[in-house]
């Protein structure tokens, strides 16, 4: 269990716990990290951290739950302010790439949240899919998907491209060196101004005409 702070000291330490920790689990693994680890790297005493949390299991699950929600925040900003629903799923895709380039240590700490804490990872995934889904279903009913779309099956669908895609161009870019003809991740290459961070142009592109076509009215593109 975790405890909410009642100060704005509290608040500020509480955060730096978290954004701490998310580092130490996404560097070391769950099982390799400890509170003494989180502590020294926080510069806080050990009975600091059991004012907010009660173990590393739940400053872990509480990690998971603050990526998600940092996550789902940034999607909705980027999507929200589009009207047409592929433009809503360009610029969500393009603020999930954003967001991972930013924060890698997602791809680590819900790999791991799988064996360590499955109801949590479940949660992440599931909020996700619940709003998508419900963007989703109003775009068809306004007629901007194909007939034959069935929105939770394209939720899932969709959150599986952008995860993947993520995890080859983004994470493993950053992880192991660019790939042929890739620029460094959250870089902008010659020419390309509007470049997806840690993400290639081509690649972005190639994702996207993909999406389009899955969900538009008689396979339109861009």
């Amino acid at each position: 269990m975790s405890a909410a702070p009642r100060t704005e000291r509290g608040t500020r330490t509480r955060a730096r716990l978290l954004a701490v920790a998310t580092d130490v689990f996404a560097e070391r693994g769950y099982h390799d990290a400890s509170i003494v680890k989180i502590t020294e790297a926080a510069e806080v005493g050990q009975g600091t951290f059991y004012l907010y949390f009660d173990s590393k299991q739940a400053i872990f699950e509480e990690v998971v739950r603050d990526l998600n929600s940092r996550v789902r925040r940034a999607m909705f900003e980027a999507s929200s302010v589009e009207t047409a629903r592929l433009e809503a799923e360009r610029a969500g895709f393009r603020a999930f790439f954003r967001f991972t380039a930013e924060n890698p240590a997602l791809y680590r700490i819900m790999r791991q949240a799988e064996f360590v804490a499955p109801d949590v990872l479940h949660m992440h995934y599931e909020t996700i899919a619940r709003g998508y889904v419900a963007g989703l279903v109003a775009a068809k009913e306004r007629g901007e998907l194909a007939d034959e779309v069935d929105p939770e099956v394209a939720a899932w669908a969709l959150m599986g491209i952008g995860e993947l895609v993520g995890m080859r161009w983004v994470l493993w870019d950053r992880d192991g060196g660019a790939a042929s003809g890739s620029a460094a991740p959250g870089s902008a290459g010659p020419g390309s101004p509007s470049r997806t961070p840690g993400l290639p142009p081509d690649v972005f592109d190639a994702t996207m005409r993909l999406v389009e076509r899955a969900l538009s009215p008689g396979g339109e593109r861009r």
